[in-house]
């Protein structure tokens, strides 16, 4: 499975505007909710904020990528936020986060959770593509960035 297969455009939110880490969070699970009956937002709220309390979930360079499991999703499904202004995260190198990618994963999906992480480490970690992220404010470019790309072999 590759990221482009966990997010749509519809999933990606432009120059968000939030004041804290709480708050973003809530955001996202609601949009993650938004289009899948079976799940709700506190749930996954309550399995993001387990995760951040083994340690944070942010990778420095102002990334980001909060994630949980749940019991009541197949398929892993992901959502894509760009912050108007950054946010403290507990990030290792104390830069606030602007771009984050939140992941929710079926509860015995260990192996392909990995890999996904995997993935967008290694793509967060190009400088050029946060750039890219960082100079746009279109949901359909931002989505196009992660569809045209596929990790190394």
């Amino acid at each position: 499975m590759l990221v482009k297969d966990i997010i749509t455009p519809d999933r990606i939110a432009c120059k968000v505007n939030t004041s804290s880490k709480k708050r973003l969070l809530e955001s996202i699970c609601d949009l993650l909710a938004k289009d899948h009956p079976t799940l709700n937002p506190q749930n996954i709220f309550d399995s993001f904020i387990a995760r951040e309390k083994l340690g944070s979930t942010a990778l420095g360079h102002g990334v980001a990528l909060p994630h949980g499991r749940t019991k009541l999703s197949e398929n892993t499904i992901g959502a894509f936020f760009q912050l108007e202004k950054g946010i403290d995260f507990d990030s290792e190198d104390q830069q606030p986060v602007d771009l984050v990618f939140a992941m929710l994963v079926p509860e015995e999906s260990t192996d392909e959770h990995l890999k996904l992480l995997s993935q967008l480490a290694e793509k967060f970690s190009n400088e050029a593509f946060r750039n890219k992220l960082r100079n746009t404010n279109n949901n359909l470019e931002i989505y196009g960035f992660f569809d045209s790309w596929s990790p190394e072999q």
